[in-house]
């Protein structure tokens, strides 16, 4: 009898550090910076902290804790760069670490665009919740996504080159 195996989204924490959470472009300092599962605004990413068992900021000590919030503020920059190039609608990018629904540290970064319309100016979850729950199938992570992928990797690693040198 062969165990089935366990669906990473379980467990996207112990997934990304045993190198099987398709979502991971990059491991940084504190945590992995990923792309969501549902691309309904396009750039849509996470940070997930790498560290097992933590599911608060103020869990983390101190330093780890900076250095968590340091790679929230790269990811952001990354989407920044990427979303702005990509989409001349591109208005700004959204952080939010909330942590009310999935029990690890996590945090949210959100491109936003002009052509949200009237949920531009608000909080992303004004959107449906459908666009989560039922997603187009073209939003849902994929091949379709893969150069959105391969840019968002790229300039994560161009920050962190140049980050490097100062």
């Amino acid at each position: 009898m062969t165990a089935e195996p366990l669906d990473w989204t379980r467990d996207r924490v112990g997934a990304a550090l045993r190198g099987e959470n398709p979502s991971v472009l990059r491991r940084l300092s504190a945590g992995f910076a990923c792309i969501g599962d549902v691309q309904f605004i396009p750039g849509y990413s996470v940070l997930i902290s790498d560290t097992p068992g933590i599911d608060r900021l103020t869990d983390l000590p101190r330093e780890r804790r900076l250095a968590f919030l340091d790679d929230m503020d790269r990811l952001g920059e990354a989407v920044h760069v990427v979303c702005s190039r990509r989409d001349s609608a591109f208005r700004r990018v959204n952080y939010e670490i909330l942590g009310n629904t999935d029990a690890f540290l996590h945090a949210h970064v959100w491109p936003r665009y002009d052509w949200e319309g009237d949920v531009a100016p608000k909080p992303v979850w004004m959107h449906p919740g459908e666009r989560w729950s039922d997603p187009a199938p073209e939003t849902v992570l994929g091949p379709q996504h893969d150069d959105l992928r391969r840019e968002l990797t790229a300039e994560l690693d161009r920050l962190t080159e140049a980050s490097a040198t100062h």
